[in-house]
């Protein structure tokens, strides 16, 4: 899968280290940086190309993060055709994760609804509040999970870019 990669000053060791990790997977990655640590530097003039690769094409999917993640996610889901889920780490649903009444003691299982729901192209983690080893889990489960086919979730996100 060819992954858009991108960050704040705050993610930047991550991202280097999760390039290497997925190009270890046989993902190839675009990373659209930064290439250089800089506090000052302003976190959408690198979320906004990725999620146009994103959006565009060019780039089946996109992982982004910066320090809570947050403003990334916010930055990309600007780019019509981008739609970016955060993850700022694992939790339990509380009640039913469907409107099944399905339940899932699995701390990652908002990572696959953001796929099946939401029909995530992209993923903003929160540098400073997640582990490496809480990166990884969450990127294999994340690209793991299937797009979603569902005909109402379908016409919602459809919603999204009109």
């Amino acid at each position: 899968m060819k992954i858009a990669l991108s960050t704040d000053h705050a993610g930047l060791e991550l991202l280097t280290r999760l390039e290497a990790f997925l190009t270890g997977q046989g993902h190839e990655c675009v990373n659209f940086g930064p290439k250089s640590f800089d506090p000052d530097d302003d976190y959408p003039d690198f979320i906004f190309p990725a999620a146009r690769a994103v959006a565009s094409g060019e780039c089946e999917a996109g992982i982004i993060m910066g320090g809570s993640g947050q403003g990334e996610a916010m930055a990309a889901n600007r780019v019509k055709g981008a739609r970016c889920a955060l993850f700022y780490g694992p939790v339990v649903a509380k009640t039913a994760i469907n409107a099944d009444g399905d339940r899932s003691d699995d701390p990652y299982e908002i990572l696959r609804l953001t796929r099946d729901h939401n029909l995530a192209n992209m993923l903003s983690l929160a540098a400073r509040f997640l582990t490496w080893e809480e990166i990884e889990k969450a990127v294999v489960t994340w690209l793991a999970a299937p797009q979603g086919d569902v005909e109402r979730h379908v016409r919602r996100v459809k919603k999204l870019d009109q």
